[in-house]
């Protein structure tokens, strides 16, 4: 691929990589007060007229804790959904700009970068072998951060718990548990913060490097020709 069929598609990815790392922040959070609030259902102890879900379709009536952890797991919802919109949004930034510095198609097709964390078995892998793929195709002799592994080993952790976006209970039953055996709850509240933490370390990392490389193809022998194109990146 030459110069200038790489050059237009490359676009600075600064302005998402900054969305991205304040949606993990923003997630990591919301985890780690979802964290604090399993302590607190299982310190309270479980009430004596037993789980919020009495079974056969009753529920009795929540008392104050459990319906502020309600809000709060709503909140942690909502942000993780925020936080996953602003992630692939850098993700498929990335993407784009290895394709453009390597001028070779990328290893997954484009419907991975939002299909891949949903379908079953293959969200085992596919988005961390996305990560991987934009980082050999914008830096090819460098070798992965470590950070990228830490990041998808404990996202994984948080996920097979069962308390991630792939939960598919509701919030009575995470309160029965914080009352019957906290303890995998806090495993894997803790893995998503933890998550969320090498996530923002990754997206700065694999950033900066992209970028490094994205100056390397604008920069001509002498540089006049593109000073303006340079300044135009620089700027987003």
């Amino acid at each position: 691929m030459s110069e200038n069929t790489v050059r237009p598609a490359v676009r600075s990815a600064r302005g998402s990589a900054r969305l991205a790392v304040a949606g993990l922040g923003l997630a990591g959070a919301a985890y780690a007060l979802r964290a604090v609030w399993d302590i607190r259902l299982a310190v309270a102890g479980e009430p004596a007229s037993g789980p919020p879900n009495q079974g056969e379709g009753r529920h009795r009536p929540l008392n104050a804790l459990e319906d502020s952890y309600h809000l709060v797991s709503t909140a942690g919802s909502l942000l993780t959904l925020v936080c996953a919109a602003l992630f692939i949004g850098w993700l498929g930034r990335m993407r784009d700009n290895a394709r453009a510095l390597s001028g070779e198609r990328p290893r997954y097709s484009g419907i991975w970068v939002y299909a891949a964390w949903f379908v079953p078995i293959v969200n085992l892998w596919f988005p961390r072998g996305i990560v991987a793929d934009i980082h050999h195709k914008s830096a090819p002799d460098r070798k992965l951060p470590v950070v990228v592994n830490v990041w998808w080993a404990l996202w994984l952790v948080g996920m097979v718990t069962g308390v991630g976006l792939m939960y598919d209970g509701d919030t009575d039953d995470l309160i029965a548990r914080a009352y019957n055996g906290v303890t995998t709850l806090l495993v894997a509240d803790l893995a998503v913060v933890g998550a969320a933490v090498a996530g923002i370390l990754m997206v700065r990392a694999l950033t900066a490097v992209q970028r490094v490389y994205i100056d390397d193809q604008l920069r001509t022998p002498s540089g006049d020709p593109l000073k303006e194109i340079v300044r135009v990146f620089d700027r987003d």
